[in-house]
Order: C-alpha cells, then structure tokens, then sequence
C-alpha cells in the first residue's frame, strides 16, 4: 500500500516543486517535477529551500521553484541525487567515479542517506591505483565520511606492523618456499628508504623484535649448517643430479637476503661470526654440488656469486670494526675467501670471454658440447656481481690482512703470491703495508728494548 502511494519523480499532475538544475558555464538547464515532501525529508538543503523562511518564486499552477546552480560536469549527478530521494533504498553501486560524482552531488544537496549510501560503497569496493588518485583528490570533499573511506590507505600503527613484519620474516626464513619470495620482496620494500621513509624501523627498545628475527635468523643457519655437514655424502648419493645445486643455491640466496636486512636492522654481528666460523664448510659444500653435477651449468656459478657476496657483507662488517673477531678467526676467514673469490673471479672472466667469443664464428673446431658449454657460462656471466661488491670484498680483505700480527699477513701474502688467481684479490696494498711495517719494525719498536731489555 505504502508503495503504491509513493510519489515518483516527474509526476507532473502530482508534483507541488519544480526544480531548476542551472548550469552557468553552458547555460543548460534540467527542469525536474518533484514533491515537496520528498525533497525535505531527504535533503537538508530542500528543507531549508522549501521553508518558510526562504523567499521563493510561484510559477507554473502556483508550484514553488527552486533554482540549484551546478558545474556542467556535476549535472548528472545531481539528477541522480534527486531520483534516489525517491527510492526506497539508495543505490551507490555506480563505480569508484561514479560513487564519488554522486557523493559530491549528495553533500551540496545535504542528502544524508545517499551521501552515507555512496561512502559505504567506497569503504567497501576494491580500487586500483586510478581509483585511489581519484579519492585522494576528492578527499577535501569527503567530509565527515573522509576518515572511514580513507582508512585503508592511511598508516598502520607500529602494532600491527610490527606483527607483519614477524609474520612475514618467518616466510622468508622458512624452510618452505611457500610465499617465500613474496615475503621477501615485501620486507626489503618495507625497510628500504627512497622517496618514503622505511615503513619499520627498529632501534632501542626493539629486543624482542630483534630477538624473533634472531631465533629465525637462526633457524635457517642450523639447516645451513645441517645442509654444508652432508653435501659429501649427498653428493655420493646422488651423482650427475642437479638436487644438491638447487638446494644450495636455496639456501645461500636466502642467506644472502638475510644480509641484506640484518645489516639494515644493525644486527649483522651473529650472521657474520657464524659465517667466519662456517668458511671452510661452505666452500666445501660449494664444491661438493659443482662435483654433483655430470654437467655443471650456469646455476653452478650463479651459486658461487651468491656465496661471494655474502662474504663481501661479512668481510665489511668485520673490517669496519662492527664484528670483532680474534686474529686466527680472521686469518682463517681472508685465507678461505681469498682463494674462493679468486677462483670464482677468474670463472666470471672465462664466461666474460667465452660470451665475446661467441658473439663471433666459433670455429670449426668446436664440438656440440664446448658451444653448449660456453653458451652455459654465457649465461651465467650475465648474472655476475655489480663491481662495487668484488671491490668492498677487496678492500674488507686487504683491511682484515693488515690487522693481523706480522707474521700471520706474512702467511696471508705468500698464499695470495703463490695462488693462480693472484690477479684478485689484488692485495698490493697490504704487501706495501706489510714491507714497509716489516723494515722499519727495529727501530720504530727499540723504545721498548730500552725499556725492558728482557723482552
């Protein structure tokens, strides 16, 4: 019955208000037959327009007539505005544009229910990156529906961005790849500062986050170290299989993406010290998959690079003085790592020319298996290191060796003279260092046989 006797928009024989949409800029015009009623209940702006204390015009059988200026563009929207007056329940549903047009029309006209209408569907509907400039340039406009409809894109409290950066890091440290690289990815966007500050930061008062990221930290090293313990034996096991390169090369790049954010959290000191500890073993196992392998590919190198750069970051921090380490750990660490990079280096500049070579004729000479086998190291050239790695890995090494006692880089020197690969690191420097401390060592010390003759 209700229904029935509801008034519809346009209904001239019933209508008792004419309104008058004005657009200034073209000059159009949109004539609406409304109803009084109608217009007050739903519109704040009407009732107060239609009251007594508003001056209006009678035209047209004695109607009142209310004039609403509006820019051309906002005409439609009004018109809709003014038609779901009429509608039983408002609909919003008309896109992330649309809905906002409609806000905008629904907050000039003071029409309560549409504009709430229109906010609940932007609260509730997906956006893309287009939709989201829009609302924030409409924000202004927002009113009292700006904080609820612009709640997903303000901050998050450290709370519960804390709680996701925990979450996340366990992903990323987990021994499932499941959401793995996602998390990753996400956490170095979250804690890299470019045009944004980092959205995490951790300093005093962070020791329990710091300390769940130990444990996890920790977690992957033990199956690090589980994983180097049994490489022999797996590579046994299993000859000509690709299994154990895949599982290493797993494992160094997470360790690797560890570094990364470790050293952003300031807690590169554990991961390095169990690295030096672990040089020896992960040379070993580096070694061991190569040997796997009936025919060592690209992931081989790919492996040893990866394997490079985390000793470069740990090389860093012990010659900067942030990891302190006794001089036969740090003998132990520059011998391993200089014969490795070394090797590794020369593998990089066999690939750099095999690629030059065979860009050209390969000759006649060549078999099936030398072209797949430099189409391999090809391939694995071009995922080499950015120079500045190999050369904050020499610096850190020639920094480590000239802190260690005399005869300790006299070992160091005579290894890297002697080895194949002399051409990197280059330790020129330490050498010079070396020499020159060595010469001038008598009398730059003979205050100290003055004073203790017995020493």
């Amino acid at each position: 019955m209700r229904a029935a006797a509801r008034p519809k928009i346009g209904d001239r024989a019933t209508s008792d208000v004419v309104v008058r949409l004005r657009t200034p800029d073209s000059g159009r015009d949109e004539w609406l037959y409304c109803h009084s009623g109608v217009l007050a209940a739903g519109s704040a702006y009407f009732a107060d327009r239609l009251s007594d204390a508003w001056p209006t015009c009678q035209i047209l059988d004695s109607r009142y007539c209310v004039e609403v200026h509006c820019r051309d563009a906002d005409l439609s929207s009004h018109v809709t505005a003014l038609r779901l007056l009429y509608a039983a329940d408002p609909v919003s549903r008309f896109g992330v544009r649309g809905a906002l047009a409609l806000l905008d029309a629904a907050a000039h006209l003071a029409c309560a229910r549409t504009a709430a209408a229109c906010a609940d569907y932007l609260e509730s509907a997906p956006w893309d990156e287009a939709d989201e400039e829009e609302i924030l340039a409409a924000a202004p406009r927002l009113g009292a529906h700006r904080a609820r409809v612009l709640a997903r894109l303000r901050p998050a409290d450290p709370g519960p961005a804390t709680a996701i950066f925990l979450s996340a890091f366990r992903h990323a440290t987990a021994a499932s790849r499941e959401l793995k690289s996602a998390a990753q990815e996400q956490l170095e966007y979250m804690l890299t500062e470019d045009d944004d500050a980092p959205l995490l930061t951790f300093g005093a008062g962070s020791d329990a986050v710091k300390s769940q990221v130990k444990g996890c930290v920790t977690g992957l090293l033990n199956r690090f170290s589980d994983f180097t313990g049994s490489a022999l034996t797996k590579q046994t096991e299993a000859p000509c299989s690709g299994e154990l390169q895949q599982d290493l090369h797993s494992f160094v790049s997470d360790i690797a993406w560890v570094c990364q954010v470790l050293g952003k959290l300031e807690m590169m000191k554990f991961l390095a010290a169990y690295w030096v500890e672990a040089s020896s073993a992960v040379v070993a196992a580096v070694e061991a998959a190569a040997a796997a392998e009936c025919h060592p590919g690209p992931e081989c190198l790919k492996t040893r690079l990866k394997v490079v750069e985390i000793s470069a970051k740990v090389l860093e921090a012990v010659a900067f003085g942030n990891v302190v380490l006794p001089a036969e750990k740090r003998r132990h660490a520059v011998s391993v790592w200089i014969g490795f990079a070394g090797a590794t280096r020369h593998l990089v500049d066999e690939a750099d020319r095999g690629n030059d070579d065979g860009d050209g004729n390969n000759g006649d000479g060549d078999t099936e298996a030398e072209a797949a086998s430099a189409a391999a190291a090809a391939a694995a050239a071009k995922v080499g290191l950015d120079g500045e790695v190999w050369q904050g890995l020499e610096s850190a090494i020639t920094s480590i060796v000239t802190t260690l006692p005399s005869n300790a880089q006299a070992e160091v020197l005579s290894e890297w003279l002697q080895s194949k690969h002399a051409a990197f690191p280059d330790l020129s420097e330490a050498f010079d260092a070396w020499c020159y401390r060595s010469k001038v060592a008598r009398r730059r010390l003979s205050f100290l046989n003055s004073a203790n003759p017995a020493s």
